[in-house]
């Protein structure tokens, strides 16, 4: 049995976790993507583009505000993957 404290073992450990974390932002954009397609659609489908617009889709103003938090949790997850490790 290995010793979860061996340096070797936190290394192989920290870069695991930042594969999940970099397999999970990639995940994310392609949500977000996806989410780009759809509020383009509904905007086409409904024939107003502008935010301002009453007619504007309801919604598309919902998928916009979906597609801003994934968009804020990719950025605070590309920050987590930023910092450096520490010291083991």
């Amino acid at each position: 049995m290995t010793n979860p404290y061996l340096p070797e073992t936190l290394r192989e450990a920290a870069a695991v976790n930042r594969l999940r974390i970099v397999t999970l932002i990639a995940d994310l954009t392609r949500m977000a993507d996806i989410l780009t397609a759809d509020i383009e659609h509904e905007e086409e489908r409904a024939g107003v583009r502008d935010l301002a617009d009453p007619a504007y889709p309801a919604l598309a103003l919902t998928l916009r505000v979906r597609r801003q938090n994934l968009r804020a949790t990719i950025a605070s997850l590309e920050a987590v993957i930023q910092r450096k490790p520490e010291a083991a």
